[in-house]
């Protein structure tokens, strides 16, 4: 009986939202450009504009360093102002999908929002930032970071056809990728239900797996429904640290869809 009123949730989402993200791709001319394409298109000292995605606000920075991805310093004060507005006023480490506007190219890219490290422009902001583009990776390892990687997607409209083909534990890890990066169109492309975000978002200060059993993902390419072990770790405002041990649950419409999170349950076992 949960099964099947799992399926048929999935079968109405899949009406009434899977078109529309479509479209908006198929309309863009955003590309997803490789790093190593990026790095000799906008090299040191070069000058750009980046757009965020989900509040259209633009300001112009400058490529100072960087050889695995790009460290930017915000180009004037006036832009520093621009991009503390578009964090809400706090510096932060979230990342957010942007588009990288340099003459007639729109690069999907990524940035997060904190300055570390030095800076060199009189701009009022303390250090440079970083933007990764497809491929590009940190400091610290040789594989893209999981939420950049993510933000780039969104950004590019590659996201919803990543989650399509991505297997069920690709998708929890993109799932609580947006609980972390406390973003909306993430967390609800994976996940079965519709559900109200903004209330549950706002109450994250960070979240991390730290166990999560797995099957090789070919022993499941005829299973729709899966009930997944996982431990994950939340860090809540005012709250502290909390711990969930228990099952994420998926289900798909059949063999060839999608995985989708179970999020009304999901939310609840959490209490978020």
């Amino acid at each position: 009986m949960r099964q099947a009123a799992l399926i048929l949730l999935l079968f109405l989402f899949t009406l009434s939202e899977h078109g529309i993200y479509v479209s908006a791709k198929n309309s863009s001319n955003i590309e997803m450009m490789e790093w190593k394409e990026v790095d000799q298109l906008l090299p040191r000292y070069s000058k750009y504009v980046v757009l965020d995605l989900e509040t259209g606000k633009k300001f112009k920075v400058q490529r100072r360093a960087g050889s695995r991805h790009a460290d930017v310093q915000p180009l004037t004060a006036k832009d520093t102002k621009i991009m503390k507005s578009i964090y809400g006023g706090n510096w932060s480490w979230k990342r957010r999908a942007i588009i990288v506007i340099y003459k007639d190219r729109r690069i999907a890219a990524s940035m997060h929002g904190m300055p570390h490290g030095a800076g060199a422009l009189k701009n009022n902001f303390p250090g440079h930032f970083c933007i990764h583009y497809y491929g590009s990776t940190t400091h610290r390892t040789q594989s893209m970071d999981l939420s950049h990687k993510l933000m780039i997607l969104k950004a590019s409209g590659n996201l919803d056809d990543y989650l399509g083909n991505a297997n069920p534990y690709e998708v929890i890890e993109a799932y609580i990728a947006g609980f972390k990066q406390q973003d909306t169109t993430i967390a609800s492309m994976a996940s079965l239900q519709q559900v109200k975000w903004q209330p549950i978002m706002k109450k994250i200060n960070n979240v991390a797996i730290t166990r999560m059993e797995l099957l090789p993902p070919e022993d499941l390419t005829e299973e729709i429904s899966l009930d997944v072990p996982i431990q994950v770790d939340w860090l809540i405002k005012n709250k502290g640290g909390q711990r969930f041990n228990g099952d994420i649950h998926l289900v798909r419409f059949s063999p060839l869809d999608a995985w989708k999170v179970d999020s009304i349950d999901f939310i609840r076992e959490n209490n978020l």
